[in-house]
This record gives structure tokens, C-alpha cells and sequence, in this order.
């Protein structure tokens, strides 16, 4: 048996508000620092970036759906070769008016090959959709309209609703969102099988909702920058590498065979920018309690507060929280984490991105291997031997659950710290440098 972690929802640099180093080679190195086995090729709508995808990948083997790059390419490597796998799927915004409301929701869109990639492009450009303006479009027709679209190109073809909670752009946001999968989808709700639960929610809020029950939980990066790439993931075991299939991984979402399928891997929810109620305007951010007390109204310019994730589970929930616990031992577990450069810039007290971090971060990689083997495997005591006794106390209080969280609202992310901001770190930052 092998074991793999897939992030599922990523983009390329044609998507907004991207960075443009968002390119495969980048993608599969980054993937493999990180310890992601298999990411979405992200942006296959987008004409520029498949034709990208054509130069660069090709499939594992013959009608697997699972693509690697092209041997032709290797030179771009440095003589190290990336094992990073592909599979074709993209982010897609609808925004239509549905039952007496305008809906702007994203949602995961994934094809079994390049061919029927094309195919789906083809028949978008044709039916007049502006596909070259963003890596992930805006299509003016319903979720449901949409899952019937991509089932007509290939029945092979799958829709995962994204970041289902998100106020402005999630199935069940409280932004223009729909209150269950049947009110969105009809006739077509059972062709739904997994929601992403995205960056504000995790599985324990996802399992107060009894409709949810046979729905599979997904969480991926929806990352917009290579640094983000597997900040959430799945991690899936499989027969062998030669065994793993587009239709193997749909399957194993499709029966949440917990055999096959062994966890997610999430951020704290309240990291996530959506988490609590708030108005970022007026640095307002409430609990949903305070948001009831206050009417929805932001108490320092009158306006309406926006309404966040937890705020709305518990709006659609129909368990408690020890109901909600105990149900979810009956599902796929999930292991929160932070990631590594947060762990080290919290704890030496530098930015993620100084020289400092990220010479810290490359000397763990090079000596323990890729980070979700250093998060979640690596013994404390060889973490130590590699950086410093404080580092390695840092990661086993992430393990553990042990840290300091500021809930994110408004689209202003939550801040998760290992430490306080009062908290003796030794002469952990001067130990740290050592050697580096």
C-alpha cells in the first residue's frame, strides 16, 4: 500500500489576485517540499494555461486521468525530477439568479483528460463564456446548470462545491448561498457527493449538519501563491503507484471508504478569514452570540455585520456539539495543523518570508525530509538535533493542539500563534542562527 496527500484545489498565475510564479515546474517542486503527492493542475479553462499543461505533462499511464510531467522537460529540474502527480481540475464562479435570489457561488470542476479538458473548452467558447479573462471564470448559469453542462461533455466529469461556508462565494454562504445541496441542485442533488469545507470550517463544525451525513468532507489550499500550496489536504492510501486512477480518487470520495481515505488535514478554522462575524472596516469581530445581541448591526457605523462561517453552521446545524463529536467517530478523522514557516516564525519572532525563516525552514527539509513528514512524523528529539530544543517544543504544542488563536472576520485572516506574545522562548532566536 502506498500512502498519498492530494490538494485538489490550487491555481495557476492566470487566476486574480495570483502569483505569477503559479507555473508546473514551480508547482511540482513546491509540491514535493511540501510532501503533496498528487495537486489539481488548477485553471484548465483557461486557453493560455492549457496549452501550458499540453507543453508539460502527460499521462502516468494510458486512461488513467493522472498526469506527470513530460521527460522532455526534465532539464528545467536541475537533475532533481519532481515525482509530483496532476489531475485536471479547475475552480469555476457561478453567478446567476435562482429562485428569487442571485447566487454567486464557486464550485470544483474536474475532467478525466486533456481531451475531454478540450472538449469542455471548446463547447464554453462556443456557447459564447469569456474564458481568458481569469483562470477561474464567471459563468452566468446555476451550480445546477453547470453540473448538467459538464455531464453532458463526459459523465466521467465531477463538481465539488468550494469552500462551502464562505460568505460571499460558498453553497451554503450567507451572502446569496442555499440553506441545503437540494435547494441548489434539485433533481441533480444526489450527483453531489463531497463538499470542501474550506480554510473557516472543519470537519467538527461540518458534522453538526445531519444532511450532511453522506456527503464526503474535502479540504485543499485553494492556494494563490506556492508558498499556500497544501496549507489543507487529503490524505488518501492507495494499492500501489502504478494503481493510482482519476476514477480510483472519485471512488474513494464517492464511498468514504475510511480504509482508503484516512484524513484531511486542516488549518484551525479560525485562522480562516471568514470565521467570525464581523466589519473589517471598523475592526468589529463578534462571536455569533454578540452578533444576535447586537442585531446583526456593526455597533460603530450601523451597517450590516457580514456573517460569518461559524455563524452559519450553527444556523444549519441540528446537533450539539458533543452529538456532533460523537457522529464524527463514525467519519473520516482530520489532524489540524499549522505550517511549518508559521511554526518557525513564531517562535524565532521573524516573518515567514525573512532570510532568517526560510533558512531555518531549508535546513529541516534537507535534513528530516518534506514538511507534512516533519509535522506530523519526525521525532521531537531529531527536530531538536536539526534546529533548536524551542523549534521542536513549538511543533509538539501544534501536535497537541496547544496554541494561541485569534479568530479571523470580514476577510481579515485569524492569526494562530505557538507562543503568546509574553511567552519566554529562551535564547531560542540565537541558537536558531547557528550554523545558518
Amino acid at each position: 500500500m502506498i500512502t498519498q496527500i492530494l490538494d485538489l484545489h490550487t491555481h495557476s498565475k492566470y487566476s486574480r489576485a495570483c502569483s505569477k510564479h503559479l507555473e508546473l515546474p514551480e508547482i511540482a517542486r513546491t509540491c514535493e517540499t511540501r510532501g503533496i503527492n498528487i495537486v489539481s493542475a488548477s485553471d484548465i479553462t483557461h486557453p493560455r494555461w492549457f496549452s501550458h499543461m499540453k507543453e508539460w505533462l502527460i499521462e502516468t499511464k494510458p486512461g488513467s486521468g493522472i498526469y506527470k510531467i513530460q521527460e522532455t522537460r526534465y532539464s528545467h529540474f536541475n537533475g532533481h525530477i519532481p515525482k509530483t502527480k496532476f489531475i485536471l481540475g479547475t475552480e469555476i464562479a457561478c453567478i446567476k439568479k435562482h429562485k428569487d435570489k442571485t447566487r454567486r457561488i464557486h464550485v470544483l470542476v474536474f475532467c478525466p483528460s486533456l481531451e475531454v479538458v478540450e472538449k469542455l473548452n471548446t463547447s464554453l467558447a462556443n456557447d459564447g463564456f469569456n474564458l481568458t479573462a481569469d483562470g477561474r471564470p464567471i459563468l452566468g448559469m446555476t451550480v445546477k446548470t453547470l453540473l448538467g453542462y459538464i455531464k453532458q461533455i463526459d459523465e466521467r466529469c465531477h463538481l465539488i462545491p468550494a469552500h462551502a461556508w464562505t460568505p460571499w462565494f460558498g453553497i451554503f454562504g450567507s451572502k446569496g448561498g442555499y440553506d441545503s445541496l437540494e435547494e441548489a441542485f434539485d433533481e441533480l442533488a444526489p450527483e453531489i457527493f463531497a463538499i470542501e469545507t474550506g480554510l473557516s470550517s472543519d470537519p467538527l463544525m461540518n458534522w453538526h449538519l445531519s444532511a450532511l451525513d453522506n456527503i464526503t468532507l474535502i479540504s485543499n489550499s485553494d492556494a494563490h501563491s506556492p508558498a499556500k500550496l497544501g496549507r489543507e489536504a487529503n490524505i488518501m492510501q492507495f494499492a500501489s503507484d502504478d494503481a493510482i486512477t482519476y476514477d480510483d480518487i472519485f471512488d474513494i470520495l464517492k464511498t468514504q471508504d475510511k480504509s482508503r481515505f484516512l484524513r484531511t488535514i486542516e488549518f484551525y478554522p479560525e485562522e480562516g478569514k471568514y470565521h467570525m462575524d464581523g466589519h473589517r472596516d471598523c475592526g468589529i469581530s463578534f462571536h455569533p452570540d454578540e452578533t444576535s445581541t447586537h442585531k446583526g448591526i456593526c455597533p460603530k457605523c450601523k451597517k450590516p455585520l457580514v456573517i460569518g462561517v461559524m455563524n452559519r453552521v450553527i444556523e444549519l446545524s441540528d446537533r450539539t456539539e458533543e452529538e456532533a463529536k460523537e457522529h464524527g467517530k463514525l467519519r473520516i478523522p482530520y489532524t489540524s495543523l499549522v505550517p511549518l514557516v508559521e511554526i518557525i516564525a513564531n517562535t524565532v519572532q521573524k516573518g515567514w518570508a525573512t532570510k532568517t525563516v526560510q533558512a531555518i525552514y531549508n535546513t529541516m527539509i534537507a535534513a528530516l525530509g518534506n514538511e507534512f513528514h516533519i509535522l506530523m512524523n519526525v521525532p521531537l528529539e531529531d527536530i531538536e538535533k536539526v534546529t533548536t530544543k524551542h523549534i521542536a517544543t513549538a511543533i509538539d504544542r501544534v501536535r497537541k493542539g496547544n496554541i494561541v488563536i485569534k479568530p479571523g472576520y470580514d476577510g481579515e485572516f485569524g492569526v494562530v500563534k505557538v507562543f503568546a506574545d509574553d511567552e519566554d522562548r529562551g535564547d531560542v532566536k540565537q541558537k536558531a542562527l547557528v550554523g545558518l
